[in-house]
This record gives C-alpha cells, sequence and structure tokens, in this order.
C-alpha cells in the first residue's frame, strides 16, 4: 500500500504552470527524491504534500486518507526546510523537544523521546548548546530530529544540505539515509543535486518544467534514461547530434547502434564519459590494424580517484568533443597531445529524435 499517492496533481500560478497533472506513488517505508533544476516544480510538489500550497487540481492522500484540504498542522508530517528555522533562544534538545510539548506529552515521555533521538543522531554531547554554538552540520541533524519526534508517518526534506560545504554535506548525506532506514518513516527529499538523489534515494523522480520525465531506482534513471531531458540532466554524458541512415545510428568508429523507430533523420546521442574506453594508438609504420576512432588529448582533469580527459576527433569532416572518464592510475598513460584511440560501450548509448528542420 502506498503511504503517499499524488493523484493528478497541478498547480498554477496566475499563468504559470507549476506542476502539470503530477502523479506519484510512495510506498511505506520508502525514500523517494524529487531531481530537478531550479524551477521545475519539485519544492512546489513538496509543499503541496505538507499543505503549505494548495493544489489547483488533483489529490494528495497519506496512508489512505484524502488530505488535499487539510491544514499542515493536521497532517501526519514531519519538514526539515533548507534554512532549517531553529528557534534560537532554545537549546538543542529545547529544540527537538519543542514539537511534543505542544502536543501535550508529559515530561517523562518527552526526555525519553528527546534522549533517544538525540543518541539516534549523534547530538547528546551537543544537547544543551544552543543553535548559534553549534555547526551547521550539527543545526542540520538537530532539524531533522525535531521532525522526527512526534513520529510522523511522513517526512518532507527540502534541499537540507545545500547550505553546507561539499565535506559535510556528503557526511550528513550518508547520516540522514541511515537515520531514515532506521526508523522507517516514509521520506520525500527535494534536492536538484544529482549525486545526492541517486545516493540517498531508493527511487528517484526526475522533474522538468513541472512534469515527471522518469521514476526509477538509482541506476535505472542513470543507466537507463527514458527521455532526453533525463539523459541530459543526470549523469554529465556526452551529447552528440547524429544522422540516421538506413535505421542506425553510426558516430565514425565510436558506435554503431539501431535508431529509435520515431528517428526523423537526426538524433541527439547520450553516453556516459566512463563508457568511452581509451587506448594509446598504435605506433606509426606498426601497421596494427585498428576500428577505433583516433582522437587527441586535450584536456586532462585529476579529480581524485577518476581522472577526466579530454578528447577531440574530426567525424565527417566536423570536429567532436567528448569526455572520457578513466581510473586515475590508468590515466597516468595520458598526457595532453597523445594521440589515442576511442570506442564507446553501446550498451551505454541512448538515442532520441529531434525534430526535422525546418525547410
Amino acid at each position: 500500500m502506498s503511504d503517499i499517492a499524488l493523484v493528478g496533481v497541478t498547480k498554477a500560478f496566475g499563468t504559470v504552470l507549476a506542476l502539470d497533472d503530477v502523479s506519484i506513488e510512495v510506498a511505506e517505508g520508502e525514500l523517494i527524491a524529487l531531481l530537478g533544476p531550479s524551477g521545475c516544480g519539485k519544492t512546489t510538489l513538496l509543499r503541496i504534500v505538507a499543505g503549505l500550497e494548495q493544489p489547483t487540481g488533483g489529490r494528495v492522500l497519506i496512508a489512505g486518507e484524502d488530505v488535499t484540504d487539510r491544514p499542515t498542522r493536521e497532517r501526519p508530517i514531519g519538514l526539515v526546510f533548507q534554512s532549517y528555522a531553529l528557534f534560537p533562544n532554545l537549546t538543542v534538545r529545547q529544540n527537538v523537544s519543542f514539537p511534543l510539548e505542544v502536543r501535550g506529552w508529559t515530561a517523562a515521555a518527552t526526555r525519553a523521546r528527546v534522549d533517544e533521538l538525540l543518541d539516534l543522531v549523534r547530538l547528546g554531547v551537543q544537547a544543551d548548546r544552543y543553535p548559534n554554538q553549534i555547526s551547521g552540520g550539527q543545526a542540520q541533524r538537530c532539524a531533522l530530529a525535531r521532525a522526527l519526534a512526534p513520529d510522523p508517518a511522513v517526512l518532507l526534506l527540502d534541499e537540507p544540505l545545500s547550505a553546507l560545504d561539499v565535506l559535510v554535506r556528503t557526511r550528513l548525506r550518508d547520516e540522514i539515509r541511515r537515520v531514515q532506514q532506521e526508523v522507517g518513516t516514509t521520506t520525500i527529499y527535494v534536492t536538484h543535486d544529482q549525486s545526492e538523489a541517486l545516493a540517498i534515494a531508493d527511487r528517484v523522480a526526475v522533474m522538468n518544467h513541472g512534469r515527471v520525465e522518469q521514476v526509477g531506482p538509482p541506476r535505472r534513471i542513470y543507466g537507463q534514461p527514458q527521455t532526453e531531458f533525463a539523459a541530459s540532466f543526470v549523469g554529465n554524458r556526452n551529447a552528440i547530434e547524429v544522422e540516421v541512415h538506413g535505421g542506425r545510428v553510426s558516430l565514425g568508429a565510436l558506435f554503431d547502434v539501431p535508431a529509435p523507430a520515431e528517428a526523423n533523420g537526426r538524433v541527439m546521442s547520450y553516453f556516459a564519459p566512463e563508457s568511452v574506453q581509451v587506448r594509446p594508438a598504435p605506433r606509426a609504420g606498426s601497421g596494427e590494424a585498428t576500428k577505433a576512432q583516433p582522437a587527441t588529448v586535450t584536456t586532462i582533469g585529476f579529480h581524485g580517484a577518476l581522472t577526466r580527459l579530454q578528447l577531440a576527433t574530426e567525424i565527417d569532416g566536423r570536429p567532436v568533443v567528448l569526455n572520457a572518464d578513466l581510473a586515475s592510475r590508468q590515466a597516468l598513460d595520458f598526457e595532453i597531445g597523445t594521440e589515442v584511440e576511442l570506442l564507446v560501450d553501446t550498451a551505454d548509448v541512448s538515442c532520441f529524435p529531434l525534430p526535422k528542420p525546418e525547410t
């Protein structure tokens, strides 16, 4: 049974359609990430689930009950804002206990619940400090504990890590996932960061212009994009326009794959940098036969475990530039100006039709 069901949700702000017939189901205990660029409608959708915005059309169901017209205070939700919104005059302990006190919990029950949550988010040592006396990461964990305090059926997180530096963001991303799995709360997590969404979610919903482009497990979203937007937004893929000939899509010696059935003469092809196989070019006069695409290394970027090579080649008289990601040890074989050969794993090539050019 779905813990959350969004059925045909639409939201218009004047003449601007922020959400266009969005339907998503979230299973009990599942964490689903709403992923997309700024302005795609993901935060508006979260606010509708929270009751902070009213939909223009459609319904919101939580645990099988229609809550579309219920105010926020009557919905079984916990909400973590981007800014955390901690009370500056209350300690960490008091911030976490606040939602329990307003619900009339006894002092003993409140203390037991707060101690449990502070231990869960590892803030016991900071319990008596004020928000201005703790770090941004600790403030985020305090906001998470406060949202979980009344044991909500649904946890909503709106870009909770965007204000943190990269190292802290990565650590707390994993912390949020650990906590969510321990408590088993059904969660909707809004982010524009694809690495964050892929790492933390059971399923990812890719959104664009108020619509859901694709929903699925992270591996499927990354490896099998179903729309051109999903292919272009997730994975930092190479994107190259290719003409269709005889029902095939060929890009020099890089790859040759079947064209999509609805192709209209041209497609946009996408493939991930890690799918590009790079090897040194045969030595001149060696007589070695090759079916690979010749190219030249033009840029080398070291990214720790991976190194990105930018490669220049020429296909059918036009210059083509693409990226390849290699294990950094393997990349030691290459320098700027190195002549190489390229192949692309055809299993990773996705092609999407382009409209015919106007005549």
